[in-house]
């Protein structure tokens, strides 16, 4: 995403995804290559007016828009997470999370929240790539497993918004074994008779594929986002063959049965509404 901000002298590019921005700033589509007014993407939930091409946002931008005038009370911020086997790549696991937290001004890679959407009370998590690239370790486990929880015991419908490249690698096994974790939940979850609503943004991939994002009543993804296990590179190196065009994309993954509905993202609210409706009676 690049940014535009006209200053006396001209205008000024700078490389940044912070959506907090004040007036005057311009951003230029990816896809069609529109100038467009960060009011005017705001108003339209960061969806290009001009040829629908989704810019990614977090759990900011989600909850904004998503729960009944901003209002939502956050979930489980106390759970942080700790360096349990002294993982060192190019730099020190904590010093990883420190840049992370610093970098989004978020504590983990899932924010958790509880509040209105519509006439619904709704348990809510919503995953944010930019935080180690939406990774999934134990306390983003353990916060959607802890939401799972706290929907079932007060009988509310359970959305989870994931955007993530899968299971964080500095966590190792610690991190696989929340795909078990948060599946069992669901299964108790599903067993109370509950709605769970998953949507898949772009990317979500991996661990999150593998368990709670594919464990939904209803699977919803925004248009053409990427929803796999491993990447398209992996596999074609690892099959030695083409790949069908568009694999892996969201309306490949409707074509074949995967996902159930592609929702645009400035008509996600009122369908999400919708399926409440049915789904609660």
């Amino acid at each position: 995403m690049t940014w535009y901000l006209r200053k006396e002298e001209g205008i000024r590019t700078s490389p940044t995804e912070k959506l907090g921005a004040p007036d005057g700033l311009w951003v230029k589509c990816p896809s069609c290559n529109k100038p467009l007014h960060i009011k005017e993407l705001m108003q339209s939930h960061y969806v290009c007016p001009h040829c629908s091409y989704h810019f990614p946002i977090g759990s900011k931008e989600y909850f904004r828009f998503l729960f009944e005038g901003g209002q939502y009370e956050v979930l489980f911020e106390e759970i942080l997470p700790v360096d349990a086997l002294g993982f060192i790549d190019s730099k020190p696991y904590p010093a990883r999370l420190a840049e992370a937290q610093r970098k989004t001004g978020l504590t983990e890679a899932v924010r958790c929240a509880v509040g209105k959407i519509g006439s619904h009370t709704v348990a809510a998590a919503v995953m944010d790539f930019g935080f180690i690239g939406g990774s999934m370790g134990s306390v983003v486990g353990e916060r959607i497993a802890r939401t799972i929880r706290y929907a079932m015991e007060r009988k509310l419908p359970l959305l989870i918004i994931s955007r993530s490249g899968g299971a964080r690698m500095m966590e190792g096994s610690l991190s696989l074994v929340q795909m078990a974790k948060t599946a069992a939940w669901l299964a108790q979850y599903a067993k109370a008779g509950l709605p769970y609503i998953s949507v898949m943004t772009d990317p979500t991939m991996g661990g999150v594929t593998a368990s709670f994002a594919m464990l939904g009543d209803i699977h919803i993804a925004e248009p053409g986002a990427l929803i796999g296990f491993a990447g398209p590179r992996v596999i074609r190196e690892a099959t030695g063959k083409d790949l069908p065009p568009g694999f892996q994309q969201a309306e490949f993954q409707l074509e074949h049965g995967f996902v159930d509905m592609i929702v645009d993202r400035r008509e996600l609210k009122p369908t999400l509404i919708r399926l409440w409706d049915i789904l609660c009676g």
